[in-house]
């Protein structure tokens, strides 16, 4: 699958071993991307509002799925991620109280996080057939 937004693309697919061809990350490890990238910039973004310093950060994500949710083999057990942990690395000379307040601020704040985390209700889907 091709993703597209403005001018930009993105190729998704699955492992070899899911039945793809490798070609690009699956859609859960774009969304946990987009999460982390999503934190990073909105802490530089609140960085810069509050005159925090920051000379570098880089957020990992990791979340854990269940294999049973998506195949339908546990009907208790959700298709998506059951939890998401993030670990960030902040180069910074500011004290660590400071930028643990900054990233509070920023994982309030990223959209992407807030999408995640709260929900948002989707539309009934359109559907145009074409031949």
């Amino acid at each position: 699958m091709e993703i597209e937004a403005r001018s930009h693309k993105i190729i998704v697919d699955e492992p070899l071993t899911a039945g793809g061809t490798d070609e690009g990350m699956n859609p859960v490890e774009i969304m946990l991307g987009s999460l982390g990238a999503c934190q990073a910039i909105t802490t530089a973004i609140f960085a810069k509002m509050y005159g925090i310093k920051i000379d570098g950060i880089r957020v990992e994500v990791e979340g854990d799925k269940d294999s049973d949710g998506i195949s339908g083999a546990d009907p208790n057990v959700r298709p998506g991620f059951q939890n998401i942990r993030f670990h960030y690395y902040v180069k910074s000379n500011m004290p660590e109280e400071r930028i643990r307040q900054l990233l509070s601020i920023a994982e309030r704040k990223c959209p992407v996080g807030d999408s995640i985390n709260h929900g948002v209700p989707f539309d009934e889907p359109a559907l145009t057939m074409v031949e």
